[in-house]
């Protein structure tokens, strides 16, 4: 057993949280407390009431998840909301959201763990949000590789729009949304993009610029840094973790 105060100071250390501008309202940290103990820690992906139940049934003291509860103004506790809180509050259960100070880190972010996997080797980084620089950029490989490298890490999730270089000298990852890292990648230097999704104009987009845009699922591209948030902290204070998967397609 660990208290919750040490684990989110751990958390909060490690994601840099106090030195990461996210989107407003995203306020990254423990969103919602428990009685001050953990004796197990959860990681997902999304703050949904499923995810919750699915917490409180394997026992779960403290979850953390990268997309977290508050985005917007919060509305009256009420419906969905009111069965969202209930089930928090039923299962003294903790939750602690790291958004973009996942997504930008040097050793456990999304970006890195999945250049690690595809085996690419990140020689840069761009694309800039308040301070912070978000896209790996990688030393290229040829276009047929990386699609069989991509296709085999997201067997479900993989697309590939192919009107780009087949030997791309330098490879950009963005993992979740895409939207903003196609406009930037001529300014980055590549025309090769791994992302989670994209929107439908960019398909006219790649055709127009010549871009290889590989979208293989928001969801999908964010699993990495949130275990490896709750793998580092359950290690730390000798406790056991679980992912929960909810199979989202998106």
């Amino acid at each position: 057993m660990a208290k919750l105060s040490d684990i989110v100071a751990f958390c909060d250390a490690r994601v840099d949280r106090k030195n990461v501008i996210d989107f407003p309202g995203a306020n990254n940290g423990l969103q919602f407390g428990n009685s001050g103990e953990v004796k197990k820690i959860g990681a997902a992906v999304d703050a949904s009431t499923a995810v919750f139940s699915e917490a409180a049934r394997r026992g779960i003291d403290l979850l953390l998840v990268h997309h977290g509860m508050f985005w917007h103004a919060q509305h009256p506790v009420v419906g969905a909301i009111y069965k969202k809180f209930k089930t928090l509050f039923d299962a003294d259960l903790a939750v602690y959201s790291a958004h973009l100070p996942i997504d930008k880190h040097r050793e456990i972010g999304n970006n890195v763990v999945l250049a690690r996997l595809l085996s690419l080797e990140i020689i840069d980084w761009g694309l800039e949000y308040e301070g912070n620089l978000f896209a790996a950029i990688c030393r290229g490989i040829p276009r047929q590789e990386l699609a069989a490298r991509l296709k085999k890490l997201f067997p479900e999730t993989f697309k590939a729009i192919e009107f780009g270089s087949e030997n791309p000298a330098k490879i950009a990852l963005l993992c979740g949304s895409g939207n903003t890292g196609v406009p930037a990648l001529e300014s980055l230097g590549c025309d090769t993009l791994v992302c989670g999704e994209l929107r439908e104009e960019h398909f006219a987009r790649a055709q127009d610029s010549g871009f290889n845009l590989y979208p293989c699922g928001h969801y999908a591209t964010e699993k990495f840094g949130i275990c490896e948030l709750a793998r580092e902290a359950a290690e730390k204070f000798s406790l056991p973790w679980e992912f929960i998967e909810t199979n989202c397609p998106l």
